[in-house]
C-alpha cells in the first residue's frame, strides 16, 4: 500500500520537526499536488478495435466479424471478445461502421395501429433477433404512408433502414406496386398480414385452421347457432377467417343467418358496437366467435353493461391470445398464435436476405401453427 500524507497549509504550519524534515514533507506534498493536477487534466484514451483484439488475443478481423456477425464465430470466441469489450470499455462507432459497410444496421417495422397491444410481443420477437445481430428497430405507423409508397422506399434508398417488416396487409394498391418495383423489394417482408397476389415473403399463422378449431369447439359444447364478428372490411385476415368460418359451418350443416355475421374492425369499440347489434337481434346466436381478442373483450364488456352474463347467457371467444385474455373477466377462450415466434421468424428471414443478398431465398412463406386455449368465456348453450 502506498502512503500518501494529507497536506494542507495548516498541517505544514503545525510541523515542529527539524527544518530538514520540514523541507522533506513540503516536497512530498508538492509532488502529490502536482500528480493530482496531472490526473485531473489527463485525457481518457478511447478504446479501439486493436485494444479489444489485444485483450481477447485474437485478430482485429476476428473482433470485427464477431461484433458485426456473431453467428459466424465460435461460442468461445464470442465470449472472449465480449469480455474484452467490457474490460476495455470499447464502444462501436456506429456512424463510421455504417459508412464503411454502406448499411444502416436497422430495420423499419410498420404497424397499422401503434396502440394495439397485439403487436407488442411481435415487436419483442423482432427486436430480440435484430439485437443479437447488432441491428436496431425503427417503428412507424402505416397511417403516415398510406398515400405514398415513395416515402417507404425512401427509408431504404436513403440508408435509414436496410430492410422492412410490414404488419399491415391493408396498404393501398398503389403503395404495394411501388414497393414491388423498388430495387430493394427483396428486403421487404410481411408478417401476420399479407397482400394477396404480391410477391413478398411473409410470416403468418394458420388462420383457417384456427377458425375451424373455434367453430368446432363451440359446436362440441352443443351450440348450433354461432355468430361471427369480423375484422375490418378489405383486410386479408377478415376474409380468411370469415371464409373459413362459413366453410366449416357448412361442413357441419349449421345454419348461418346473414344477420349473425356482424362487421367489426379488431378494436374494443367495434366489439361494443357489435354487442349492441347482437342485443337488438330477435333471433340471437347462442355463441359468438370474434375475429380478435379485443373485439371479444369489447363485446363482453357491452353485454355486461346490459346485464347479460358470459358464458351463462351467451358464449364468446376471440382470436390471438393477447396478454389480457387470461386476466379478463371472464378469462377469454381464444385461438392462440405465437406472436413472439412470428416476430422472431420474420426477423430471421429478413436478416438472411439482408446479410446474404446473393443467395436464393430458401423460404417465401412461413406458416406457423395456432392452438385452441379454453378458458371460462365459453360453455354449453342455455337451456
Amino acid at each position: 500500500m502506498i502512503f500518501r500524507p494529507r497536506c494542507d497549509l495548516l498541517t505544514l504550519q503545525s510541523i515542529t520537526f527539524s527544518s530538514a524534515v520540514d523541507v522533506c514533507v513540503k516536497k512530498i506534498c508538492n509532488r502529490l499536488h502536482e500528480r493530482q493536477k496531472l490526473q485531473d487534466l489527463k485525457v481518457v484514451k478511447t478504446s479501439t478495435l486493436q485494444d479489444v483484439a489485444r485483450v481477447a488475443r485474437v485478430s482485429t478481423a476476428t473482433v470485427s466479424r464477431t461484433l458485426s456477425n456473431p453467428d459466424v464465430v465460435s461460442e468461445s470466441t464470442r465470449r472472449r471478445v465480449s469480455e474484452a469489450v467490457k474490460a476495455t470499455g470499447y464502444r462501436i462507432n456506429r456512424a463510421a461502421r455504417n459508412l464503411r459497410t454502406q448499411r444502416a444496421h436497422s430495420v423499419l417495422v410498420l404497424l397499422p395501429d401503434l396502440a394495439n397491444p397485439f403487436f407488442s410481443t411481435i415487436l419483442e420477437g423482432i427486436s430480440r433477433n435484430l439485437s443479437r445481430l447488432g441491428y436496431s428497430m425503427l417503428i412507424a405507423s402505416t397511417e403516415q404512408v398510406h398515400d405514398s409508397g415513395e416515402r417507404l422506399v425512401d427509408y431504404l434508398e436513403d440508408a435509414r433502414a436496410d430492410g422492412m417488416i410490414i404488419l399491415d396487409g391493408g396498404l393501398d394498391a398503389e403503395v404495394v406496386e411501388k414497393l414491388e418495383n423498388a430495387p430493394q423489394a427483396k428486403r421487404i417482408l410481411f408478417a401476420c398480414e399479407w397482400v394477396e397476389g404480391a410477391d413478398f415473403p411473409s410470416v403468418r399463422c394458420e388462420n383457417r385452421h384456427g377458425t375451424r378449431a373455434a367453430v368446432n369447439h363451440l359446436h362440441d359444447l352443443g351450440h348450433s347457432k354461432i355468430g361471427h364478428v369480423t375484422g375490418p372490411e378489405g383486410n386479408v385476415l377478415m376474409h380468411t377467417r370469415k371464409d373459413a368460418l362459413v366453410a366449416e359451418m357448412a361442413r357441419l350443416n349449421l345454419e348461418l343467418k346473414p344477420e349473425w355475421v356482424i362487421a367489426g374492425d379488431f378494436s374494443l369499440a367495434a366489439g361494443c358496437k357489435a354487442a349492441q347489434t347482437w342485443i337488438a337481434l330477435e333471433d340471437r346466436p347462442t355463441a359468438v366467435f370474434c375475429a380478435s381478442d379485443q373485439l371479444a373483450m369489447g363485446f363482453i364488456a357491452e353485454l355486461s353493461r346490459h346485464g347479460i352474463k358470459v358464458p351463462q347467457d351467451v358464449s364468446v371467444m376471440g382470436f390471438d391470445d393477447i396478454e389480457l385474455a387470461e386476466q379478463f373477466i371472464p378469462p377469454l377462450t381464444t385461438i392462440r398464435q405465437d406472436r413472439l415466434m412470428i416476430g422472431q421468424t420474420a426477423a430471421e428471414i429478413l436478416m438472411t436476405r439482408i446479410l446474404t443478398p446473393n443467395e436464393e431465398p430458401a423460404e417465401h412463406a412461413a406458416v406457423l401453427p395456432v392452438s385452441l386455449v379454453v378458458r371460462e368465456s365459453t360453455a354449453p348453450p342455455p337451456e
